[in-house]
């Protein structure tokens, strides 16, 4: 049973938010073109913490995405264009049954090089334990983006997020709003080239 409106906002994590923009995406091909603004704010990001780096610390140090929304929202696809973007040319298939699905693409116009990628989806999770028994938290520090749909259902195992797109129905049922909350300093980054 999908979860409620009130689930979705209790979900948000109970930290300052460091930026929050609204945008309205009228069709699928809104979605694309935000998910496509999102990738190259994400590759702007990584060039510019590759070029920053030093010995002391990683040159990009990943990037953890939280998609909330209802069944039908538009997670997955916002996923596909965002990944469609970033130059990765097979299938993006949702992880509903699989609970991840591990992604590499190579950009040779970025100084970043390859980036990974894991799509999660906790749909089926009934207990925040089954987050923890699921072994996923050594994929949030490999300096891979991770981006997570029904992030909920581990509870509050996750941790805070950079990133959390938020997906509701549109005014008047057409179209989809998508509110984006950056709780960190790389969130907050990304989100203003968006």
């Amino acid at each position: 049973m999908p979860d409620t409106p009130e689930q979705h906002h209790a979900s948000l994590p109970a930290v300052p938010v460091q930026l929050e923009r609204r945008f309205e995406l009228a069709d699928e091909t809104a979605t694309d073109a935000f998910g496509a603004r999102f990738a190259h704010a994400l590759d702007a990001l990584r060039t510019q913490e590759s070029s920053q780096s030093d010995a002391s610390r990683p040159a990009f140090a990943g990037l953890h995405v939280q998609l909330l929304g209802d069944l039908g929202a538009g997670k997955t696809s916002l996923v596909r264009a965002a990944l469609r973007a970033l130059g990765h040319t097979g299938r993006v298939r949702s992880p509903t049954y699989t609970l991840v699905e591990p992604y590499t693409v190579a950009r040779p116009d970025s100084a970043g090089g390859e980036l990974q990628l894991y799509h999660f989806d906790l749909y089926r999770f009934s207990d925040p334990a089954e987050w923890a028994d699921a072994g996923f938290r050594e994929y949030f520090a490999q300096g891979a983006v991770c981006l997570v749909e029904w992030p909920q259902r581990a509870g509050g195992l996750l941790g805070v997020p950079d990133l959390v797109f938020q997906l509701e129905p549109g005014p008047h049922g057409e179209g989809r709003v998508l509110t984006a909350y950056a709780y960190s300093a790389s969130g907050k980054a990304c989100l203003e080239r968006c």
